[in-house]
């Protein structure tokens, strides 16, 4: 009898262990829900891009020539990015324009806004917005079909 009431508490503590079991097939978040796609974000708002979510967690670089100015280099914005996808997350350096690859996605950061203006306080990490666009590259594309 002692050793029924043993291996019913076992089966017990092994289903409710698999209750805590993750999906896969999510991606790992924190920030609440994401954004559609093709959303304009604030830092640390997530927004889906295809199968994965990217999250802008900081401005790094805001080296951008200001709106009102004329300038010989037009500087650069670069983003400390998460991208989360099933599974697993990374976070990466994304420049305004540049595709960065980031586990089979082309990820790009499309837009940055406010634009500084000369002469005028430097903006301010919650003006930012922010938008993203991804693709999954052919060479993941077709490794997935396999």
């Amino acid at each position: 009898m002692a050793s029924m009431r043993r291996h019913a508490a076992l089966l017990a503590q092994a289903l409710s262990l698999s209750a805590c079991a993750t999906v896969p097939d999510a991606p790992t978040l924190t920030g609440g829900e994401p954004m559609p796609a093709g959303s304009v974000v604030a830092l640390r708002q997530p927004v889906a891009v295809g199968d994965v979510v990217v999250t802008p967690m900081r401005v790094v670089e805001d080296s951008r020539c200001p709106i009102n100015a004329r300038c010989v280099w037009p500087g650069r914005l670069v983003v400390e990015t998460r991208v989360d996808g099933a599974g697993w997350r990374e976070t990466v350096p994304l420049t305004l324009g540049d595709p960065q690859r980031v586990r089979g996605w082309s990820i790009s950061l499309v837009s940055g806004e406010p634009g500084q203006m000369a002469g005028s306080e430097p903006v301010r990490a919650e003006e930012y917005r922010l938008s993203y666009e991804g693709r999954l590259t052919s060479s993941a594309a077709s490794s997935t079909r396999r």
